[in-house]
């Protein structure tokens, strides 16, 4: 199953589509990339989200696209979703990015790591706290 911060994606991803952006949903790797991809079509008729796997689908991808480190796809996107544990050197490329600080202490100073390489690289960060 997913974790919280999955779901969490998922969510967000179709919030911001059906705000009419284009996605790109960065994951760690293949496999959270193939999770994200099945809970996504696994959701309801009503709250559907058009999406693909990095390299598959239209032509220019599907407005949200499931990417990971080997296989990423170059179509301009607005929002960057990222579940990447180090800072994604493309994240400049996006006029919104969203990140995730966990709780574990160790995944939270990588975080931090990201937090200062997103002000370096001129983001006008903003943090929400989610229930």
């Amino acid at each position: 199953g997913l974790s919280a911060v999955e779901q969490l994606v998922c969510e967000i991803a179709a919030e911001r589509w059906r705000a009419g952006k284009r996605v790109l949903i960065a994951c760690e790797d293949e496999k959270q990339a193939i999770r994200l991809d099945e809970a996504l079509w696994a959701r309801p008729a009503e709250s559907f989200v058009p999406h693909n796997l990095a390299g598959e689908g239209p032509r220019g991808g599907a407005p949200v696209e499931i990417a990971w480190p080997q296989k990423r796809n170059s179509s301009p996107r607005d929002i960057l979703i990222s579940l990447r544990t180090s800072f994604a050197d493309f994240a400049t490329a996006f006029t919104e990015v969203v990140d995730f600080v966990p709780y574990e202490e160790t995944l939270k100073q990588l975080a931090r790591e990201r937090y200062k390489a997103y002000r370096v690289a001129g983001f006008n960060l903003n943090t929400a706290t989610w229930k």
